[in-house]
């Protein structure tokens, strides 16, 4: 595994890291590594996290999107 240096990161950012950490029982190498880990999930993990979130909306039909675009949504 590889090991990431970051300087001069504003105190105000590390602030923020370090209190997400405490509320979530995290140190705070823990904490970045999860942002990360999140920001740049594989492509497959999105995809899959997309699919999940719209299998839970109600089916629309096509009438309903003539309507809402000629509503301007």
């Amino acid at each position: 595994m590889a090991t990431l240096t970051i300087r001069r990161l504003p105190e105000t950012v590390v602030a923020r890291i370090k209190d997400l950490a405490a509320r979530r029982g995290h140190s705070m190498e823990e904490e970045v590594r999860a942002l990360l880990e999140q920001r740049y999930a594989q492509r497959a993990t999105v995809l899959t996290r997309i699919q999940r979130r719209w299998a839970d909306l109600p089916p629309v039909t096509g009438e309903q999107l003539d309507d809402w675009i000629e509503e301007g949504r």
